[in-house]
């Protein structure tokens, strides 16, 4: 890149939001969580999520990680890895609920992670896609998991909202037939789901825009040039 413009980096202009259409179509959101428990609190506090998103008015997918198997080259065209990479490929939002385990994140949760890379080809399953993170506990309240599930949402190019939920001893916050209990800790399920919905409205007709790299138009358009393709150059130094 450094015989671009006599060696000098090509100048920066003030991004500058493109037109878009605003869609108009339920906000899609995949649910993941992070056990294979019959019971599993993850999965329980995921649904009570789903349950308030519903109402919200979105559309809500579900991925199941029975029958995944580990990361592995000889699995990549396994039917629960593809269905699980279309599944994130169709939303536009993703709520990641996952039980702590000796202080981190389950190998069941980090496994269906690990599937989803940051670029298949042209296709990039995650990138711009809002991301709310939750998570239980079995003793007291810990903030653990909920903050490596946000250092692997960056890590993935997502949008993570601000807004958060940890339910300690779980075991105590929901009833028989599955329903969290009225609380304030049911309350901040409910603040972060609202929260998400409204940042998925308000970033998914723009989030190639707000994940466009300055490094990697640069990268791109070197590229084009070595290639003897300059017509194939993005031709945006700035935005």
């Amino acid at each position: 890149m450094s015989a671009w413009h006599d060696g000098n980096p090509p100048p920066l202009a003030t991004p500058a939001f493109p037109e878009v259409a605003r869609s108009t179509h339920p906000p899609r959101i995949l649910f993941l969580y992070g056990s294979l428990r019959e019971r599993a609190f993850s999965r329980l506090l995921a649904e009570e999520a789903a349950r308030v998103m519903e109402g919200l008015g979105a559309e809500v997918r579900w991925f199941h990680a029975h029958d995944l198997p580990m990361k592995a080259p000889q699995f990549e065209d396994h039917p629960k890895v593809l269905e699980l990479r279309a599944l994130s490929e169709w939303s536009e939002g993703q709520v990641w609920s996952c039980p702590e385990m000796h202080g981190a994140i389950t190998g069941v949760f980090k496994n269906q992670l690990d599937w989803i890379p940051l670029n298949i080809g042209a296709v990039r399953p995650t990138q711009g896609r809002t991301l709310a993170v939750l998570q239980v506990s079995g003793g007291s309240q810990s903030f653990n998991v909920v903050n490596t599930l946000r250092l692997l949402g960056r890590w993935m190019r997502m949008l993570t909202i601000p807004n958060q939920s940890s339910v300690p001893k779980a075991w105590l916050e929901f009833h028989d037939d599955g329903r969290m209990k009225d609380s304030e800790l049911r309350d901040r399920v409910v603040d972060v789901m609202e929260e998400l919905w409204k940042f998925t409205i308000l970033t998914r007709d723009h989030r190639d825009f707000l994940v466009d790299r300055y490094s990697e138009r640069r990268e791109a358009d070197a590229k084009a040039v070595a290639a003897g393709r300059p017509q194939d150059r993005i031709g945006r130094e700035g935005l």
